[in-house]
């Protein structure tokens, strides 16, 4: 009888439901992607997700440079000759188009011109002026499109005194304030593992030109879409940026726990194991009280959640001996049975296999491919998120793109023999 390791296992060897129809949600938006590495590609991704056409424009030869960002790569089995892909590129380019232009020569401006002159949407991540020597920033592809909506994603926006200088999610991260919140109370500051300021820029991203795209229903006109790392990450201080406006006093770091819930925090079991305990209100820590054998919540200390926060460390303490009589796995279910949010820490493969993650198609395939992705989590009744291509091979698509765009076999092969596209 196959376990249930195995059985995730063979699980994740099935492809989701894929249809190769785009989702309708975004249908018949036209998207220049000018950005590469992964705040822009991102954005870029999930409008393509939504049923856009976007057409990434690479280096001739070289492409988005995280093509070369290995190992780990999928070995790639489509057509006669195998490719490796990228675990990184992978990440934020499946339904893509790529093609190669050479940005730096007039002839290729004048392609990214007419492409753009024929978008709804361009997004590009250069450093700010980086595109004017092209003659490809927003003023002169306003004036050629005025319904073009120019979205932009810098380090620090096209604004203020740091506007020039370039944009890394790990700097971000230290600036804003973030890395101050994370990490033990008595340790040094941590990054946060996943680059979150490049993906919530780029949600950030995506929101504005969503915006602009509804904007320009009503007015006819496009508009310059503005956003920035360091702004993306000063909003993500959400309640400890509010706090500090409050109180005027500088937050702390603080571990695992909450700053005005406890216990909200990670706790170790007799196995060594660690796992989370989430108690959000005075009920739920009766419950936890109880199924610890103990009367805390009658306790005037601990009785209300002001009080729990006031005494953490003694209220913590008291739990710490008190979570070291049983393993792990038996307080998960004695807390679940009296329904106590509570959780494993799962490793990365743990997370990937939980059959909640697989029965919402969290992992993807595609036909005639190796390559599998993480699913989108957006999920729309009537026009859901579709998988139609993997990530695309380096200039895949320059021929038939160009063709589109009214060049001739002829001018296509000598721009492929002037090394422009």
């Amino acid at each position: 009888m196959p376990t249930q390791q195995s059985t995730l296992s063979e699980a994740l060897k099935v492809p989701a439901a894929i249809s190769t129809t785009p989702s309708q949600a975004l249908q018949g938006i036209k998207v220049l992607d000018l950005s590469r590495v992964l705040a822009g590609p991102s954005c870029t991704q999930i409008l393509a997700d939504l049923g856009a056409e976007v057409i990434k424009v690479e280096r001739p030869l070289i492409g988005d440079e995280t093509r070369h960002w290995t190992p780990p790569f999928f070995e790639d089995i489509r057509g006669d000759k195998p490719q490796a892909t990228s675990a990184y590129y992978a990440t934020v380019n499946r339904n893509k188009k790529s093609i190669t232009v050479d940005m730096s020569k007039p002839e290729g401006q004048t392609i990214i011109k007419k492409l753009a002159s024929e978008s709804d949407v361009l997004v590009e991540n250069f450093k700010v002026g980086g595109l004017k020597k092209y003659g490809l920033d927003y003023e002169p592809l306003k004036a050629l499109n005025p319904k073009l909506i120019y979205a932009s994603l810098t380090g620090f926006g096209q604004t203020g005194p740091d506007a020039h200088k370039p944009g890394y999610d790990f700097i971000s991260q230290g600036l804003s304030g973030l890395m101050s919140l994370t990490g033990q109370a008595d340790g040094a500051p941590q990054k946060i593992g996943v680059p979150v300021v490049d993906l919530f820029a780029g949600l950030e991203l995506t929101i504005g030109i969503q915006a602009a795209l509804l904007a320009r229903q009503h007015t006819g006109k496009g508009q310059w879409v503005d956003v920035a790392l360091l702004d993306s990450a000063v909003s993500m201080l959400a309640n400890f940026g509010m706090n500090y406006l409050a109180s005027g006093i500088t937050p702390s770091r603080l571990g695992n726990a909450h700053p005005s819930i406890c216990p909200y925090q990670v706790f170790k079991a007799a196995d060594s194991k660690h796992f989370i305990i989430a108690c959000g209100n005075d009920s739920q820590f009766a419950n936890l009280s109880k199924v610890l054998n103990l009367e805390l919540h009658q306790d005037a200390d601990y009785s209300t959640n002001p009080q729990r926060v006031k005494n953490r460390q003694s209220l913590t303490q008291q739990l710490t001996v008190q979570f070291n009589e049983n393993t792990r796995d038996e307080w998960l279910q004695l807390l679940q049975s009296v329904t106590v949010p509570c959780a494993p820490i799962n490793d990365v493969a743990e997370a990937i296999n939980l059959p909640q993650v697989i029965a919402r198609d969290m992992v993807v395939s595609f036909d005639n491919s190796s390559i599998r992705v993480l699913g989108s989590p957006i999920k729309l009744s009537e026009t859901p998120v579709k998988y139609h291509t993997p990530p695309p091979k380096l200039g895949a698509d320059t021929r038939s793109v160009l063709t589109d765009l009214g060049l001739s076999l002829q001018e296509i092969a000598a721009l492929e023999r002037d090394h422009i596209v």
